[in-house]
């Protein structure tokens, strides 16, 4: 077993990284070094060498042996919820790891043994929150529940049900009014059981239904109900109300928006966590022990509104994402014999035939075996322009057929389909920290106990010696205990982050990650590969010239000693010959030789085809053909020469062109502050510079092989670049390691690319690269402001307890406000065009 499972990487870049992943993100991994993504089916005797989320997570080193199970969280409000919940479930026997990711509300928990996930729901529900598993399975059924106004109905549905012995698990999920159950009894039970405590439960007929919210008017009722009684006690304080009706007012709106935060403040507290449950609801019962329950009341009222308008906005946001899922059709028109018949797309396997009219959308992806059409592919590439497909063409899930019906062949299950890759990275990329968050986590770590302590010090120590009363400073402290909640700086980053992912996935950008999002927006220069990117990656046959034999037998050795390589331009002279009905030669001994070309042995002849720099070295003299070389090269192509080790044959010249979009995307590029746009090619000089002039780069380095690359990235970075590299995500990936950031292009086509690059243009070509940069400096400027108004509201509160200006109710708002403010501010991301 190996302590080092990620070699393409350079040791200071995986540090680097929250994540790195070098293997197959669908096997299945046995006692085995472990640096997979999280989609990992089943992980033992597991070394972690790249978690995917350093923060909060084990020593790295440490041999985790059991299981793993995910979790779907509701209810959270702010990221130290996930911190409460992650300490509950550490303290349960068996339970190795548990980590709780705010953004995408996902919960993953190592334990020793299946059994030791028995525990986990009921204790997250414990602690005030909504789980249910992430992994489906045969016993495990989804209902619709009716009649739910509030978080705390769902629970009730899910304590009910746990009592029952032959219901194993169950979530319910307020928001969408969803309820999945694995139980053995019948359905009609569970029906007639979620009846008993007043509410209407149904079989849901189609499990993949959209993830649409239902209408939520019902759950401000207990908001609105306190709401009233505290404003009629306020009012009745006014009219000649008793003191005591008023208080009875004041209390009872309390009970009623209290009892959610004092009961997970109980659970917080028995876990050892300091959250903001804690928090107000010390702040609330102090209120009434000292007599001031309009305080109370109001404190409690406000956290409860802030709370379910927090919750609104930041659904907004995981609703970007999980709107992906509903792109696809949860049906499919299947071709079975000379029937058409309807069936779920999860009833579907690789080789069906679908049927697919004009104006639906494609339901899995295969490859066209009869009809041509326009596809919409904007959900997947961000494509405005709908792109024209024949039989042998590829069509992804979740595009629309524009007009003109086909018949494809499936070529991917549900589950594998390109869309749901999409959907998994995207949500992987939204469990990685980035260092921003990362540091502010921190800092709330501490800032929270410290202000803590600082309040109860407040509350005890200054009317101990003389200044002032008891009543006076332990209101005061009151108030230190409602600003020690840092809940507008601990989501000021991750919900930025989380918009910006949710844009550029909707725009055919894959970001995998906080950290990458924030390293674009410091990039200075961006370095190109050439072939395939910058240009189309098809060049053409312009010109052959033979010397010393005819340009049939030219052709026919060219044919030959380029059948087998992989090379574009040796792949251009293959095609191009056999169109034309040229016929190879038998040969042997063939050979590839890295930058400079091929040799094969042809009637006990040894020949070769390659650059001018493989003729220099084999000492094969070109001389009489050095001036025609220079001279195609001058004009930007490229040359292929064809000889044995005593003469040159002929040349054969190849022009590749540039891209329709290369020329407008480097200028966007410099247009949101792009400093240096550079090109790299194998190419000689000649070519390079009229492929630069072109393409509008302002520098390019020629005639590398693929390790000078790496030396040319290397050389842009001591010049004190941060350096981002475009290429293919295959031939560059030396390349797109040591860049700062590595951006693949064409991922729709190629899961390599989408599995090497910090970050994958879906589209095959450039356009989208000029948003991706302004997102991410749009995105940093809004994780700079929510920071720092977070930051100065609690300064401004701070300094305003002492002098007595602050109101425990206005503390509140500050907090609350404050949050909602900084959401708001960060869903603007969600807009940029």
């Amino acid at each position: 077993m190996s302590d080092k499972c990620c070699s393409s990487k350079e040791k200071d870049r995986v540090e680097d990284r929250e994540s790195t992943s070098c293997c197959s993100g669908d096997s299945k991994v046995e006692e085995t070094t472990s640096c997979c993504s999280s989609n990992t089916k089943v992980v033992e005797n597991t070394t972690s060498c790249c978690s995917s989320n350093k923060e909060g997570s084990t020593n790295q080193n440490t041999i985790i042996k059991g299981e793993k199970a995910e979790y779907r969280i509701y209810g959270m409000d702010c990221p130290s919820c996930g911190l409460t919940i992650e300490k509950g479930l550490r303290g349960l026997k068996d339970i190795q790891e548990a980590k709780v990711n705010y953004n995408t509300a996902k919960l993953t928990v190592v334990g020793m043994n299946h059994s030791a996930f028995d525990k986990i729901e009921s204790e997250v529900r414990k602690l005030g929150f909504t789980v249910e598993p992430l992994k489906q399975n045969k016993n495990l059924r989804i209902y619709n529940v009716e009649g739910m106004d509030c978080g705390s109905c769902a629970k009730s549905i899910e304590k009910h049900l746990n009592t029952i012995a032959s219901v194993k698990d169950v979530s319910v999920n307020f928001s969408t009014g969803k309820m999945k159950v694995e139980h053995e009894n019948s359905v009609d039970d569970i029906i007639s059981e979620v009846s008993k405590i007043g509410f209407k439960a149904s079989l849901n007929s189609n499990d993949r239904q959209s993830n649409q919210t239902p209408q939520k008017k019902e759950g401000y009722g207990y908001i609105t109900l306190s709401g009233i009684l505290i404003l009629l006690g306020f009012i009745g304080s006014f009219t000649g109300i008793s003191g005591l009706m008023a208080t009875i007012l004041y209390a009872a709106a309390m009970f009623i928006s209290g009892y959610k935060p004092v009961k997970s403040a109980f659970y917080s507290i028995k876990s050892r966590s300091l959250d903001m449950n804690v928090l107000m609801s010390a702040a609330a019962i102090g209120a009434a022990l000292i007599g001031e329950w309009l305080e109370g009341a109001t404190v409690v009222w406000l956290f409860a509104l802030g709370t379910t308008l927090q919750n609104m906005s930041i659904e907004k946001t995981r609703n970007s994402i999980r709107n992906l899922m509903d792109l696809a059709p949860s049906e499919a028109w299947i071709k079975v014999g000379s029937e058409l018949k309807k069936k779920p797309v999860e009833e579907i396997s690789v080789g069906d035939i679908l049927v697919i009219k004009p104006g639906e959308k494609i339901p899995l992806d295969g490859k066209i075996i009869k009809g041509e059409s326009s596809i919409n592919q904007a959900p997947i590439t961000g494509e405005s322009i709908p792109v024209d497909k024949e039989t042998g063409d590829t069509v992804y899930a979740g595009t629309i057929n524009e007009n003109g019906s086909l018949e494809v062949s499936v070529t991917k299950l549900e589950e594998d389909t390109t869309i749901a890759k999409i959907i998994h990275l995207v949500e992987e990329a939204q469990e990685q920290k980035a260092p921003t968050q990362a540091f502010v986590d921190k800092f709330a770590n501490i800032y929270t106990p410290i202000v803590f302590l600082l309040a109860l010090v407040i509350m005890v120590l200054p009317p101990l010696f003389g200044f002032g009363t008891y009543g006076e400073w332990f209101y005061k402290g009151l108030e230190l205990l409602v600003v020690a909640c840092p809940c507008a700086l601990v989501i000021s980053t991750p919900v930025a982050i989380v918009s910006a992912i949710g844009n550029a996935a909707k725009n055919g950008i894959l970001i995998k990650g906080g950290t990458f999002l924030e390293r674009a927006g410091s990039i200075t220069a961006i370095a190109f590969d050439k072939t395939g990117t910058l240009t189309e990656g098809k060049p053409k046959v312009s010109n052959i010239k033979s010397f010393t034999t005819s340009e049939e037998e030219l052709l026919s050795i060219a044919l030959t000693l380029e059948y087998y390589s992989t090379h574009p331009i040796a792949k251009t002279i293959v095609e191009y010959t056999t169109n034309k009905g040229i016929q190879p030669k038998e040969a042997e001994a063939f050979k590839s030789i890295v930058g400079k070309g091929v040799q094969a042995t042809i009637n006990n002849e040894i020949f070769y085809a390659g650059n001018a720099r493989l003729f220099e070295e084999l000492n094969i003299p070109f001389n009489t053909v050095v001036s025609e070389v220079r001279d195609i090269q001058s004009k930007g192509k490229t040359v292929v020469i064809i000889g044995t080790q005593h003469e040159i044959l002929g040349v054969i010249s190849v022009a590749d062109t540039i891209r329709t979009t290369t020329v407008n995307a480097l200028n966007g590029l410099k247009q949101v502050g792009v400093k240096e746009v550079v090109m790299l090619t194998g190419d000689h000089e000649g070519t390079a510079k009229m492929i630069s002039k072109e393409a509008s780069v302002s520098r390019y380095f020629a005639e590398l092989l693929p390790e000078d690359k790496v030396n040319a990235i290397k050389q842009l970075q001591k010049e004190g670049h941060m350096v981002a590299m475009v290429g293919d995500g295959i031939n560059d990936a030396p390349a797109l390691a040591i860049a700062d950031l590595g951006i693949a292009m064409g991922g729709a086509g190629t899961d390599t690319a989408m599995e090497t690059a910090d970050i994958v243009l879906m589209a095959d070509n450039l356009e989208k690269l000029p948003h991706t940069i302004h997102l991410s400096r749009k995105a940093l400027t809004i994780i700079k402001q929510n920071i720092w108004f977070s930051i100065i509201i609690k300064i401004v509160a701070l300094v305003l307890i002492f002098p007595g200006y602050l109101t425990l109710w206005l503390a509140v708002l500050s907090d609350t406000g404050a949050a909602i403010i900084v959401i708001l501010n960060a869903l603007r991301l969600l807009k940029v065009k």
